[in-house]
């Protein structure tokens, strides 16, 4: 009986090990390339948390809570640094686009058709008579 199970088990795992295709299996989930700097990140966000609280509860002195504050600002700067690279380097971020149109659409301003009001923005409805801008 054992050996007649054991006979099916083996049989079972041969099947599915050959017979699987590859496109059967799902794609891993795709890894961030900053991943690892993030989870720093926020691992040094929760240290510096946790040494001020335990300075307000006193249990650290100045001096060391100075020198400890110091050591996580240094390793968060350079560890913020190091995304910023890895951003750039990987072409991760978009451009930035030029704010120079947005400001000319700011100064030349909305104009109520109603009242003739003007605005530096555009809004719905019109901050003097009320009525709505087309």
């Amino acid at each position: 009986m054992i050996v007649v199970f054991a006979l099916a088990l083996t049989v079972a795992a041969l099947f599915f090990v050959l017979f699987v295709r590859q496109k059967d299996v799902p794609e891993p989930v795709p890894v961030s390339p900053i991943q690892h700097l993030e989870d720093r990140k926020q691992a040094i966000y929760d240290n510096l948390r946790d040494l001020q609280f335990e300075y307000r509860l006193g249990k650290l002195s100045d001096e060391d809570y100075r020198q400890t504050k110091l050591a996580l600002q240094k390793e968060l700067a350079v560890v913020l640094n190091e995304m910023e690279l890895t951003i750039k380097r990987l072409s991760l971020m978009p451009t930035r686009v030029s704010a120079k149109p947005a400001a000319k659409k700011l100064q030349a301003g909305i104009t109520c058709p109603s009242c003739g009001a003007t605005f530096k923005q555009a809004l719905k409805y019109c901050g003097e008579c009320g009525r709505a801008i087309a």
